[in-house]
């Protein structure tokens, strides 16, 4: 499932895309078939529900190390980026995923450590497709919103990953409907689909040929009783 993605990862995208949902899935997998050691950093400052942070005990008891604000205080929502960041960057042990908020704020995040990238060997930041968000409802506007996170972080993407849900409502079709935007995405951009997620229950109603490996995702960052 997770082959051949860059030492260093980012997940970016729209606002409410599911970026956070799956970095933590993602990570949790990466942790499986790593030998090194896995960090995860939660670097969303604008949106202060649904963060790969609320799950700390989960990632911690898989030995994932989390790197969110430098004021450790639950209670308190403070944008403070932690000098920790850095560290999984330059420091070839780890395996790194790292979350950015969405809007034009989260890949200016990401912009400030601009000089740790010229640094290591490569990275891959990947960006999160729901189809069904707007702004992201045509590859054309996703191609323009794409444009402005590169342009706002001054990296690039490498990847992207169809996510079009409606959360627990999601359907195969709903899956599907993505990945069309996906591949006409492509076209446009000349990035190419790296990854598929859909809920675990709908894996096996995918077609064999669907592009990009498909992710298993786990509404891990949602209580039971919510939709």
């Amino acid at each position: 499932m997770i082959k051949d993605d860059k030492r260093v990862r980012i997940i970016t995208g729209h606002y409410g895309s599911g970026k956070s949902e799956f970095s933590l899935n993602y990570v949790l997998k990466l942790r499986e078939v790593s030998d090194k050691k896995v960090a995860l950093a939660d670097l969303d400052v604008i949106n202060p529900y649904f963060r790969t942070r609320e799950r700390k005990t989960l990632l911690e008891e898989n030995d994932i190390k989390v790197i969110a604000s430098s004021v450790d205080s639950p209670s308190v929502d403070i944008p403070a980026i932690s000098a920790e960041t850095s560290v999984p960057l330059v420091d070839t042990d780890y395996d790194y995923v790292m979350d950015l908020g969405g809007d034009e704020a989260g890949p200016k995040v990401i912009g400030s450590f601009r000089n740790y990238f010229d640094n290591i060997d490569g990275y891959d930041m990947f960006f999160i497709l729901n189809a069904n968000r707007e702004k992201t409802q045509t590859a054309e506007d996703a191609f323009e919103y794409m444009k402005k996170i590169e342009r706002t972080s001054t990296l690039k993407v490498t990847g992207i990953i169809n996510n079009t849900h409606f959360l627990k409502a999601t359907t195969v079709e709903d899956v599907l409907h993505g990945q069309e935007v996906a591949r006409e995405l492509s076209k446009l951009s000349g990035v190419p689909i790296k990854y598929t997620a859909c809920l675990e229950n709908l894996v096996k109603d995918l077609p064999e040929d669907i592009e990009g490996d498909v992710m298993p995702i786990k509404l891990l960052l949602r209580d039971d009783w919510m939709l």
